[in-house]
């Protein structure tokens, strides 16, 4: 474990002094941020837009045009929802996975998400936010926000209306719980036999080439204020993330969050390997009681999630909040009443895994969609979900022990599909915002904008499961993925962590 911290900490430090070598030239007056951003956006109100869920930071300015100063609302309002995604992970998505392992290894899982976590947070604020969320190419930000130079409490982030800020320290600190909470839920998917070092060690990997291109192409953009003509308008564009510039519409991470985890930690179950006794032996889950009170921390931080992802406390928001609570309770009832029909029982697991069918797929949705068309997303997510992690799991044959491909991958790739979909203004969705006529785009195409969904999928399939597999692989050969069976059979709370959770 000495040796691998010792590893993180020299690549780290590496990573920081070549970008700041190669960026001396580059930097900026500590008052005037770089870009930042999120996808296409729909109006939600005529004169607000609020598209998806990540912002541009303010481009510099002349003295004498200053960013005009942050709403003490907005602000106060984005510091909650960074909070209420922090509750997701910590401890809303530790207690769901480590109620559905078996008790000898809910330590192991609790401390993989806690320690991810921390380690992810810390690498957003080194160098991720910078590569995520500042200008440099289609696929790849630059280097300017390097341990966050050049960011001061005064500097401020564009959100999706023209001339309307937020602190780029909030903004920076959301995109963090963002990412932190992407790499812990791969986690599910190779739980109970993974060797601890090299999870760690993958989660670096695949953050820094998988998560952070995945949000700059996605998400990255120069803000509403730099669309003023048909010209400024292509000129930003080309300086935009790649699926940015495709137009595609993710509001709060359907792609960057929840097929990406999904893809890496489907790629992690093959390699890591069967757990011992897997098809002979019962895993049952140790608390549902624990599985419960995690999915519902999930659905409440949920809300700042999808609701915060606007970064505005606005007609967006609320939206997105109806949204999530609709579609999240109609994929519970779904899951259930299909689970009821099919084995004769509605258990609680079921209706705990359908609630977050339900989140996963209307997160891309949330902002874009009407209250009625996250009705029929959460009806239709809890029903292909539930098949997701019976049938195609057996077509699939891995032993993705907390079912992340079959909810988050199944749910997000049907989520990103159908905002495409039911964002149609003719199906009560907002339509895509035009920011240089100011106005709902008058020509909003189903198949076209699902055609451009599907893109976004399938980059997001094959980008992150490419970078998984080397990821994987460079964790094999340097520590080994898995632990050795006789430490498996024990339980990794006492051969990896030296306690229990429970004493008798």
């Amino acid at each position: 474990m000495k040796k691998l911290l010792a590893k993180l900490l020299l690549a780290v430090a590496f990573t920081g002094a070549v970008g700041l070598g190669s960026t001396a030239a580059l930097a900026q007056d500590a008052s005037a941020p770089v870009a930042a951003s999120e996808a296409s956006a729909p109006a939600p109100a005529a004169a607000t837009a609020t598209p998806a869920a990540a912002p541009a930071a303010q481009a510099a300015a002349p003295a004498a045009a200053a960013p005009v100063p942050p709403n003490k609302g907005d602000t106060a309002w984005l510091l909650t929802c960074t909070a209420f995604v922090i509750l997701m992970t910590l401890p809303g998505l530790g207690l769901f996975y480590g109620g559905l392992v078996r008790s000898k290894n809910m330590l192991s899982v609790l401390m993989q998400c806690f320690i991810i976590f921390s380690l992810v947070v810390v690498l957003w604020a080194i160098y991720g936010y910078s590569i995520a969320f500042t200008e440099g190419g289609a696929f790849f930000g630059g280097f300017d926000r390097l341990f966050l130079k050049g960011m001061t409490p005064d500097s401020v982030a564009a959100t999706f209306s023209k001339g309307v800020n937020v602190p780029e320290y909030a903004y920076m600190a959301f995109q963090a719980a963002f990412a932190a909470i992407t790499c812990a839920l791969i986690v599910g998917a190779f739980a109970e036999r993974a060797r601890f070092s090299a999870v760690l060690l993958f989660t670096v990997i695949w953050f820094t080439f998988s998560y952070l291109p995945m949000a700059h192409m996605v998400w990255f953009w120069p803000g509403p204020d730099a669309y003023t003509d048909a010209a400024a308008a292509d000129a930003a564009n080309a300086h935009a993330g790649w699926l940015f510039q495709k137009g595609a519409l993710d509001y709060a991470g359907g792609t960057v969050v929840h097929i990406n985890a999904a893809i890496a930690g489907l790629v992690g179950s093959y390699m890591v390997g069967k757990r011992v006794g897997f098809g002979k032996e019962a895993f049952k889950p140790h608390s549902l009681t624990m599985t419960m009170i995690g999915a519902s921390l999930l659905w409440f931080g949920w809300f700042g999630f999808n609701a915060g992802s606007g970064l505005e406390a606005n007609g967006g928001a609320a939206l997105a909040f109806v949204n999530t609570l609709l579609a999240t309770a109609a994929a519970t009832l779904s899951w259930t009443a299909g689970e009821w029909i099919g084995k004769g029982k509605p258990s609680m697991l079921g209706g705990a895994s359908g609630a977050v069918a339900g989140l996963v797929a209307v997160t891309p949705a949330a902002g874009f969609v009407g209250p009625m068309g996250s009705i029929v997303l959460g009806l239709l997510a809890g029903l292909i979900c539930l098949w997701g992690v019976n049938g195609l799991k057996r077509l699939l044959k891995a032993d993705d022990a907390l079912d992340v491909f079959g909810v988050h991958g199944v749910g997000g790739m049907l989520g990103a599909i159908l905002t495409g979909v039911f964002a149609a203004p003719s199906l009560g969705g907002t339509g895509i915002y035009d920011y240089v006529a100011n106005a709902v785009s008058k020509d909003y195409s189903i198949a076209g904008q699902v055609w451009i969904q599907f893109q976004g999928v399938l980059t997001t399939l094959v980008w992150s499961g490419v970078v998984a597999f080397i990821a994987f692989k460079i964790a094999d050969i340097l520590l080994g993925l898995r632990v050795p069976e006789d430490e498996e059979r024990e339980g990794l709370d006492i051969t990896s962590h030296g306690e229990s959770a429970y004493h008798n």
